[in-house]
């Protein structure tokens, strides 16, 4: 397990399920009702989305924010 959280790999995990899903950040961003920016600056690793942030695009992802989570410690445990 890491010893730290590293946002930018939340990031880096969650643009990739969105580019498996063919999905436009303006359409993630519409599910997960957030702005494009806001997702992109999360995407990017220049902004740490809180947990209810994080819930909303698994949702518009049609994943659980546990598969999240597990998909972004697993890309940790690779670092």
């Amino acid at each position: 397990m890491p010893q730290s959280y590293d946002h930018t790999v939340t990031g880096r995990v969650i643009r990739r399920l969105r580019l498996e899903r063919g999905m436009s950040q303006e359409i993630l961003s519409g599910l997960a009702a957030l702005s494009r920016s806001h997702l992109a600056e999360i995407e990017t690793g220049k902004d740490n989305a809180n947990v209810e942030t994080l819930w909303r695009i698994a949702a518009g992802l049609d994943l659980r924010l546990s598969e999240l989570i597990r998909r972004v410690e697993d890309e940790m445990e690779l670092k």
